[in-house]
């Protein structure tokens, strides 16, 4: 396993923590102020003593109950898209995974979209995002269940995975599904599920389950987290030092999976944050999950209410889908990063 952290280390990953806490905290005040319509700081305190005793009954209250509402959602999704893509990336040993990548989130996109098609209730199209992503989940995990196994020798012999190619050709037949779906959708519906294959926290309102997913996730990943230092380095290793390979990666899988479904349950198919922010936050504090996994979901969920501010303020009062400004920052990191992983590996595929 890997080492004890000293008081030095450990005193440095809680100011890490508590910075990026700060920060995330920031974001969420910046979040509830800015919009079509701005709210002074100096309000900030009454309209929100008026929320917490259930009289928000001023015009500055009800927004600031919409925006607070909106901004934790955009935080609890963001944060478990990020961890998930940790996850994913310690599970594959490859910086491209992530669950949009995987298809995990073109499989709730898929879901989604056919119940809106069919002009269902919003809790039926919850219930289909999610439907959808885990069963796409599943079907990854049965095509690639040899790798989620552990298969040592195949790793010796320099044989990548084969679940990311797995993911990748799975997204891409959600995707075929979808645009199908929206050539056939009348166009009264076609706006809206635009939005949600895009990605689009207009409208949301506080939600309990990723909250608790994401809870447990972190719980889980605490444990986990020497496990996973010594998993991403190589499987052959972890083996060695007691780690049970195959019982590990299908955890994380199951984990991952999970956390995406309520994530996209939420939001829409939100792509790029389980990406961009694991990336930004290793570069910055190193490779030890001890302090990736929680830097990750702070960084990941500020990230994203940061995004949603710009997205809803920059054309205000339109709004834009939050899910267009991550797209545009993590399409060309992801194609930095296939360059440098194509480099490093001499041309390898």
């Amino acid at each position: 396993m890997t080492p004890v952290l000293s008081a030095t280390a450990r005193r440095r990953q809680r100011q890490i923590l508590l910075a990026l806490g700060a920060c995330a905290l920031a974001v969420l005040v910046l979040s509830c102020l800015v919009g079509s319509v701005s709210l002074p700081l100096a309000e900030l305190p009454a309209s929100l003593w008026q929320i917490v005793r259930g009289e928000a009954v001023s015009m500055d209250a009800t927004l600031l109950e919409l925006r607070l509402s909106r901004a934790a959602s955009a935080f609890a999704t963001g944060a478990g898209l990020s961890l998930a893509g940790v996850m994913m990336q310690a599970l594959l040993r490859n910086p491209l995974a992530d669950p949009y990548v995987l298809g995990i989130s073109s499989g709730a996109a898929v879901g989604a979209l056919c119940a809106l098609l069919l002009g269902a209730a919003l809790w039926l199209v919850d219930l289909a995002a999610l439907g959808g992503a885990l069963g796409i989940a599943l079907l990854l995990y049965a095509l690639a269940r040899r790798d989620l196994g552990g298969q040592l020798q195949r790793e010796l012999a320099g044989d990548t995975s084969t679940l990311l190619l797995t993911g990748v050709i799975l997204a891409s037949a959600c995707m075929a599904l979808v645009t199908l779906m929206l050539s056939i959708a009348p166009d009264s519906r076609l706006r809206g599920m635009v939005f949600w294959m895009i990605g689009d926290l207009g409208g949301v309102q506080w939600r309990l389950l990723p909250w608790l997913l994401l809870g447990g996730a972190l719980l889980f990943a605490r444990r986990q987290a020497r496990a996973m230092n010594v998993l991403a380095l190589h499987a052959e290793a972890a083996a060695a030092l007691g780690v049970h390979v195959a019982r590990l990666r299908r955890a994380l899988f199951i984990c991952a999976g999970l956390l995406t479904a309520g994530a996209v349950t939420t939001a829409g198919a939100i792509g790029f944050v389980g990406l961009i922010v694991p990336h930004a936050c290793r570069i910055a504090f190193g490779p030890d999950h001890r302090l990736l996994l929680p830097a990750s979901a702070l960084a990941g969920g500020a990230f994203l209410v940061l995004a949603d501010t710009l997205a809803r303020s920059l054309l205000a009062p339109q709004q834009l889908p939050v899910g267009v400004l991550t797209a545009l920052i993590g399409v060309p990191i992801f194609l930095i990063q296939l360059h440098q992983l194509h480099r490093v590996r001499g041309g390898r595929p």
